[in-house]
């Protein structure tokens, strides 16, 4: 099967959806698919082979976050010339609704198109400035999926029709297999992975908690990967505890999976706009125990608390106690690592391709297509 993938967003920043866009077309590749993606961004940024970039972006605010795009007029042009190169046998595009890559791809169709709606939000500036096109883009998709039970939530409740509830996808075996990094975890080790200057991440609320357990714990140290100024979320922490947090700054996949494996306990302290959790999973494939803000989207990878620990949204002093409890009890620590490997499971990705593939299939004979031969 021909597919051509849409990213909206950049692959020169890390995050969920283009981790996602990533991992998928790896997967259908290695099912002997031809893929082709379509993501912003120049041809020095774009190392994969299968990624054709579409050109500079901008900076949009979506979801308590910064969204780099591409959209105008080249980038409807470049789009254009794409499909047409492509002949895709189908289209699968990623957040349809911000102005985007994927807006234009849609927009520009001539085949059955497959969308994939990540966020759980209702509104948002990029929504509203899209207002005029939104029905026409929403009736050129053939068939929908929605990665949780909010975001297919969305659907129903806000956008006129219903989709298919596939998650994310996670590389278990990449996780499993992945070796610590050298020296930890030691005496005890706490993990964070993110944009920690971002407010929606809750950072702030994972530093309150480590301070407090640091005076207690004189081996417990802080491991954190990802972009952000260090000076500005460290200027409140006492000296004692800074001194035992150490930052990795952005790290590559192999780094990422070395991170989860290095510490005892990984800590997501999110505050909310969250409609799946793909760190989640990733710590679970890990086989790292997590304790996580007990946000809807969470508590649903993490089996109702089953396999991962919860804590009320922004209570720092809940955080120390629940991180403080598993810390001294290593049987705890394995039973939710056990039933995080259990659940997992079904978010590895070639289970989740597979569930992606029948989507295809069916938007491909609702659109009345043929299948060509896929190419090497």
């Amino acid at each position: 099967m021909r597919i051509g993938i849409v990213c909206p967003y950049s692959f020169d920043v890390p995050g969920g959806v283009q981790n996602h866009v990533r991992d998928l077309a790896e997967t259908l590749i290695a099912l002997g698919h031809h893929v082709s993606v379509l993501a912003p961004g120049d041809e020095e940024s774009m190392t994969l082979p299968y990624v054709v970039p579409a050109g500079r972006t901008v900076p949009v605010p979506y979801n308590g976050s910064v969204a780099r795009v591409s959209f105008g007029l080249i980038s409807a042009t470049r789009v254009r010339r794409w499909l047409a190169a492509g002949r895709f046998d189908v289209l699968h595009v990623h957040e349809p609704l911000i102005p985007s890559l994927s807006m234009l791809a849609v927009l520009s169709a001539r085949g059955p198109v497959v969308a994939t709606f990540h966020t759980a939000m209702t509104r948002s500036r990029a929504l509203a400035a899209a207002q005029g096109v939104l029905q026409l883009v929403l009736e050129k998709i053939t068939g929908r999926i929605a990665v949780s039970e909010l975001a297919r939530k969305v659907q129903v409740e806000h956008l006129g029709g219903s989709a298919w509830e596939i998650p994310n996808g996670v590389q278990v075996s990449k996780y499993r297999t992945a070796e610590p990094l050298d020296g930890w975890p030691g005496d005890g080790a706490l993990g964070f992975l993110g944009r920690f200057t971002e407010p929606r991440k809750g950072f702030p609320y994972l530093l309150s908690a480590f301070a407090q357990l640091a005076a207690e714990r004189p081996g417990l140290r802080l491991l954190v990967a990802g972009p952000g100024d260090v000076d500005e979320v460290l200027s409140g922490v006492p000296a004692a505890a800074r001194d035992r947090i150490v930052f990795l700054g952005k790290v590559s996949e192999e780094d990422k999976a070395r991170m989860l494996r290095s510490v005892d306990l990984y800590i997501a302290p999110n505050t909310g706009g969250e409609s799946f959790g793909m760190i989640l999973t990733e710590a679970m494939s890990a086989g790292t125990p997590v304790v996580a803000s007990d946000l809807d989207a969470f508590r649903r990878v993490l089996d109702g608390g089953q396999a991962g620990a919860l804590f009320p949204v922004g209570d720092a002093a809940a955080l120390a106690q629940v991180a403080g409890a598993l810390l001294d009890d290593p049987a705890r620590r394995a039973a939710l690592a056990a039933r995080a490997t259990a659940v997992v499971a079904a978010y590895d990705w070639p289970v989740v391709a597979e569930r992606v593939l029948e989507v295809y299939s069916t938007a491909i004979e609702v659109a009345g297509a043929t299948v060509q031969e896929s190419v090497p």
